[in-house]
């Protein structure tokens, strides 16, 4: 276990953020590079296994109940120095993660037709979606465990050895992508199909990776057999932090599966340019989102130690780095947005829905920033439901009015991603105001009013 209660809190997170953010990056390229090879497929091909990635939205959601409320609990009771407690969590997590990767496999492959015929713009991008699904679904079923794993160390206040499993899980997808989508070496290509399999087949020895490093290396957490039964306390203590996040990240699948429906009377090329651009917006996002993943295990820690000064030191050291780094990527998509497009779009004009969609959004990159922070501290705080609320408002102030502007005459593209950049603005503003509220109640310290 590292203690994160002593010494830099700047230091504390940029030595967690840059760990965490190499493996996001590297995690990201398993998307950009089935994209890469995805994209010499077609448009129809772009466009349903666009749509059908969005699902991973969804079992992403579900990831984060784990990964959010047994991080949580486990910084605190680090900041406690209180191992029993740890080991519980994180043996409950796992037992879960178990639980929800059969509930993903069942449903997955019982529901998925129905979901890409509802969201997909023609019949090819349906089937094109569905193979892809059918193949990665195995995959989105062992990142349960993947997260779980993951997000104990994050707890214990260790990032680099999932770093590095990570780095291993996305050079292999590199090997198998071109193998398995277009048949190189073998000559037998298996199409967006062979993207599902060759992330599939990766995640697996991750995971089998991240077990072997706690059997081997892991002394403060493990797994023991004896904690291995149910306990539902402690269900619903990790439950009552990780359902909130988990409703957040449904709500960005259900954000972005009614862009697609509002996208689907414009045809392929706005659905494939949109999915290039939230691809492309998502990995730009890595700094920012390392940042928050850091400022939970390093806030949780000092909570659970009630060292409340620095709870607060965390916030703005946290809140300026993001919003510095977030700014400078808004202005390198101001300038030359075309450039992240190039690699992935032979279409002109899905590039060019791309990097409107990219120049546009933009705008709300700082915002995202400041949202994406103060979901790490509600997260360290073990009150998540804040953070929810917030994003729930956009269901009102975004989708609603989206569908509504999709069933007008002259309905374009911009006016979505406008209404994207304001509805994103009015969330930031809404979960500062919500993040200053639980830190008065939390910390009620006078030096708790100037956060």
């Amino acid at each position: 276990m590292r203690d994160l209660t002593q010494g830099s809190i700047p230091k504390h997170l940029i030595s967690l953020a840059v760990p965490i953010g190499i493996g996001m990056a590297f995690q990201m390229l398993y998307v950009l590079i089935d994209l890469y090879f995805v994209s010499r497929l077609g448009d129809a091909a772009i466009a349903g296994v666009g749509a059908a990635g969005n699902l991973q939205f969804l079992v992403m959601a579900a990831s984060q109940v784990l990964g959010v409320g047994a991080m949580a609990l486990i910084a605190q009771a680090c900041g406690r120095k209180d191992v029993d407690d740890a080991n519980a969590v994180f043996n409950q997590s796992l037992l879960l993660a178990a639980l929800a990767a059969a509930i993903t496999l069942i449903a997955g492959y019982a529901c998925s037709g129905a979901y890409m015929r509802a969201i997909a713009a023609d019949a090819a991008s349906a089937a094109a979606g569905l193979a892809y699904l059918h193949a990665f679904l195995p995959g989105l079923a062992l990142q349960f465990a993947l997260v779980a794993l993951g997000a104990a160390l994050r707890g214990t206040g260790i990032s680099k050895p999932t770093m590095l499993v990570q780095i291993v899980t996305v050079v292999l997808n590199a090997i198998l992508a071109p193998v398995l989508i277009a048949g190189w070496l073998t000559g037998r290509a298996f199409g967006v199909a062979g993207a599902g399999w060759a992330s599939s087949i990766s995640i697996a020895v991750g995971v089998a990776l991240m077990l072997l490093y706690f059997a081997r290396l892991e002394h403060y957490v493990g797994v023991d057999a004896r904690q291995l039964r149910p306990q539902p306390p402690v269900w619903r203590r990790i439950l009552a932090i990780g359902l909130p996040p988990g409703g957040e990240f449904a709500l960005m699948f259900v954000f972005m599966a009614v862009t697609y429906w509002c996208l689907r009377g414009l045809g392929t090329d706005a659905q494939a340019g949109y999915g290039i651009g939230m691809r492309v917006m998502q990995a730009i996002f890595l700094p920012i989102m390392a940042i928050a993943f850091a400022v939970a295990p390093v806030a949780g820690q000092n909570v659970g130690a009630g060292r409340g000064e620095r709870v607060l030191a965390t916030f703005r050291s946290a809140a300026l780095i993001g919003s510095v780094a977030m700014f400078a990527l808004t202005l390198l998509c101001q300038w030359r947005p075309e450039w992240f497009m190039r690699p992935f779009a032979d279409n002109a004009q899905a590039a060019d829905v791309a990097a409107d969609f990219l120049r546009i959004v933009s705008w709300n990159f700082v915002a995202s920033g400041l949202i994406f922070t103060c979901s790490g501290m509600f997260q360290a705080l073990g009150n998540t439901r804040p953070s929810l609320y917030a994003s729930a408002s956009r269901l009102a102030t975004f989708a609603l009015p989206a569908v509504w502007l999709s069933q007008h005459p002259g309905f374009e593209l911009r006016q979505l991603w406008l209404l994207s950049v304001g509805t994103t603005l009015l969330q930031a503003l809404t979960v500062l105001w919500l993040l200053r509220r639980e830190l008065r109640l939390r910390l009620p310290q006078p030096s708790a009013a100037a956060a």
